[in-house]
């Protein structure tokens, strides 16, 4: 599981279409309309994604969309394991902010919560596939939370209905190389 921002952006005027052997072209200047947050969990393995657009980035966003995963895209799921990064809003304080006391064990008991090491962001899959939304879907300017949301939706029902898996090659032995310092030593 991961986010990122996406800034709301218009033309202050129109950009010229591309013609053969014209390049289209896009003016500098812009409208900023603020920005909206994009949660993004995936299963690599099913090629399965799970994308929420949401207004802000805050603590009960991110519990409302753990809550999603949890009740609406794996009910039946005994346990769920959730690789993020250590980002402050992904504790159990956000649930307890967010739900009465027994909703929000509930919602914690649910998962098994791993984090990837600070500056290990490359180790989370769910980045991956923001990389991809961007590069494919984002990349343009985009003006309000709604068109962001039904790019996003459809972008989310190809991806998903290819199985784009993600096919993970680094291994543990990499692993033990490049995290070195973070093992333990013994000193003689």
């Amino acid at each position: 599981m991961d986010e990122s921002p996406k800034q709301l952006i218009s033309e202050t005027r129109p950009g010229t279409l591309m013609e053969p052997g014209k390049p289209a072209t896009q003016d500098y200047e812009y409208i900023r309309h603020g920005v909206c947050n994009i949660f993004m969990a995936n299963e690599p393995l099913k090629g399965k994604r799970y994308v929420e657009i949401t207004e802000q980035k805050t603590r009960q966003d991110w519990a409302l969309f753990v809550r999603k995963i949890a009740d609406e895209w794996y009910p039946l799921a005994s346990k769920i394991t959730l690789v993020m990064d250590n980002f402050t809003t992904h504790s159990a304080g956000s649930l307890y902010e967010t739900f009465d006391p027994v909703e929000a064990k509930r919602i914690w008991d649910r998962f098994d919560f791993v984090f990837t090491p600070k500056h290990g962001s490359w180790l989370n899959m769910a980045e991956i596939e923001l990389n991809v939304l961007n590069g494919r879907c984002l990349n343009r300017h985009l003006e309000n939370i709604d068109l962001v949301r039904q790019e996003v939706d459809a972008w989310q029902t190809h991806r998903n209905n290819k199985c784009s898996i993600i096919n993970w090659q680094f291994t543990t032995k990499d692993a033990r190389v490049k995290l070195k310092k973070l093992y333990p030593s013994i000193q003689a």
